[in-house]
């Protein structure tokens, strides 16, 4: 029997809560951790990284199986749920800590980043310039207990009905294909 192989991306755009909400609903997606990568300094707290003292980014580690969906359906995604022309900002949400970011895990995936990038860009897709960082993966830490599973735990909760919600329906409405249907 053939043993799967998951591989990992590692994503920021924003809010952690937001990107973590969207691809636990992807079918292939097997975990998503909230968390810190790309800046200095060990175990981050979420207190120092929202000061913008430590240089993190929030971002989301998702676990995937490739033979289920592919590294550029997640980019593919996130292009589409989070604005990657705004610096160090998603709408009201602004700091370093907010970038928008691929942080790859294997030359594979920075050519699959770039490519990505190199596409919507030659469409303009957005109207402005593509700001996303595009970097080899840092150390990934965890975020606090607390933040995982934050929209499942809390969907009635102001920022989630606000800024979550909506971009789940945009997930939804995109990427029916791509639904875990039952997530």
């Amino acid at each position: 029997m053939n043993a799967v192989h998951l591989e990992t991306a590692t994503l920021g755009g924003g809010c952690f809560w937001c990107l973590e909400a969207v691809y636990q609903q992807v079918r292939g997606v097997t975990a998503v951790v909230s968390g810190y990568a790309g800046g200095t300094g060990a175990n981050p707290t979420y207190e120092a990284v929202c000061a913008g003292v430590t240089g993190h980014a929030e971002v989301v580690a998702i676990e995937f199986n490739p033979q289920v969906v592919s590294y550029r359906d997640l980019l593919e995604i996130f292009f589409v749920i989070h604005d990657p022309t705004t610096l160090n900002q998603q709408g009201n949400d602004i700091g370093t800590q907010y970038r928008s970011v691929i942080y790859t895990n294997s030359p594979e995936q920075a050519q699959i980043a770039h490519d990505v990038v190199a596409e919507l860009t030659r469409e303009n897709a957005y109207g402005s310039a593509i700001v996303t960082e595009i970097q080899a993966s840092p150390i990934f830490y965890a975020a606090e207990a607390y933040h995982q599973n934050y929209f499942q735990n809390h969907p009635a909760q102001g920022y989630c009905a606000a800024v979550i919600a909506p971009k789940l329906s945009k997930f939804r409405a995109k990427f029916k294909a791509l639904m875990n249907t039952t997530a």
